[in-house]
């Protein structure tokens, strides 16, 4: 199972709206054929598998691994249990169930129904904690939200406005730090950041520094006073612009990649942005900023893990870092900067 949990991970970022999914087959303690999930539409990683084995007729005295329950319906492809049966396979080892409602012990009922042995729960949290986005979209209906933020090492995120004189960022990792940003961007569907952000930095929220797809990016406008000259505004990646005003249904943009959404930005913000993104079947979003925004994540509960960056330097004084409590989950060195994971303490 752990080789399963380890083959699926290297579908991160490229397999939305599927959960990543690994798939160990052994015959005689002997691994005779691994799969994963690649890419949303192409072969589940139970179908990867069964297909790289060389002699078949082994499959009758093999056991099947598979991270998450297979799935029992027709989407894009065929149902993965109907695969194993129909394959000989009778022995099949699960690491979680799947919370998707089309699947949610269908998968295993049917193999069941089918005579296979089946066995459920093997590292159940890790392969739970793999598909961490999958599972908060289909059970808390919202999207895994991640926080990120860079601060000095005397505690703030950016110098006070009027000492800055252009609308760029002001870095405070290193570029080794700001390469990995630019990873995490392509491992997440959505990006979202503050009307101030925008304003001060005029950032792209793009993958530029690293191969992978451009998250959709989240622009958070309650007074509509971001300029239309803005990078995030270029229409050259998906952008949901969400101004103020009563909520209403979504009005469709004149740009195939524009959409206007609107929030009461007097209650529950955070709340009201996570019901969007879940409309929009957004499983994943990083939260980069600003302080006022990042802040509201935190005082309203509303986050799943924090990513936070100190540099090494000084700006001896401007604007705050957030306060954050949570549970470790890493921390680690990269050159002179510290990054430091931490999650939700109910995660």
């Amino acid at each position: 199972m752990s080789r399963c949990i380890q083959l699926a991970a290297n579908g991160l970022g490229q397999t939305y709206p599927n959960p990543m999914v690994g798939c160990v087959i052994v015959h005689q303690d002997r691994i005779i054929a691994e799969g994963w999930h690649r890419r949303a539409g192409g072969p589940h990683a139970e179908a990867e598998a069964l297909n790289r084995v060389e002699n078949p007729e082994l499959l009758k005295d093999s056991t099947l691994y598979v991270s998450l329950e297979p799935c029992s319906h027709f989407g894009k492809t065929p149902p993965c249990s109907d695969r194993i049966i129909a394959s000989g396979v009778k022995n099949v080892v699960i690491g979680t169930m799947d919370p998707f409602a089309a699947v949610a012990g269908r998968g295993i009922r049917k193999l069941i129904e089918a005579g296979c042995q089946v066995k459920v729960g093997i590292l159940e949290d890790d392969c739970r904690m793999l598909n961490r986005r999958f599972f908060t979209f289909h059970q808390k209906k919202r999207p895994y939200i991640i926080l990120k933020w860079a601060q000095s090492q005397d505690g703030y995120i950016a110098p006070e406005a009027k000492e800055r004189n252009s609308r760029e960022p002001v870095w405070i990792s290193n570029s080794f730090s700001k390469q990995l940003v630019h990873k995490w961007r392509s491992e997440e569907q959505g990006i979202l950041v503050g009307t101030r952000t925008v304003l001060a930095d005029n950032p792209k929220l793009d993958t530029r520094e690293w191969t992978g797809n451009n998250p959709v990016r989240i622009v958070l406008d309650p007074k509509e006073r971001i300029p239309e000259d803005s990078h995030v505004l270029n229409g050259k990646i998906k952008t949901i612009r969400i101004v103020g005003s009563p909520m209403s249904k979504p009005q469709a943009e004149p740009h195939p990649h524009y959409i206007t959404e609107r929030v009461d930005y007097s209650t529950q913000v955070p709340v009201q942005i996570a019901s969007i993104l879940y409309n929009h079947g957004i499983q994943s979003v990083i939260v980069e900023g600003g302080a006022i925004t990042l802040k509201s994540f935190i005082s309203s509960g509303l986050w799943d893990e924090a990513r936070i960056f100190t540099g090494n330097l000084d700006l001896d004084g401007g604007v705050p870092a957030p306060k954050i409590l949570g549970r470790t989950g890493s921390v680690r060195r990269l050159q002179q900067d510290i990054l430091r994971v931490l999650f939700h303490p109910d995660l």
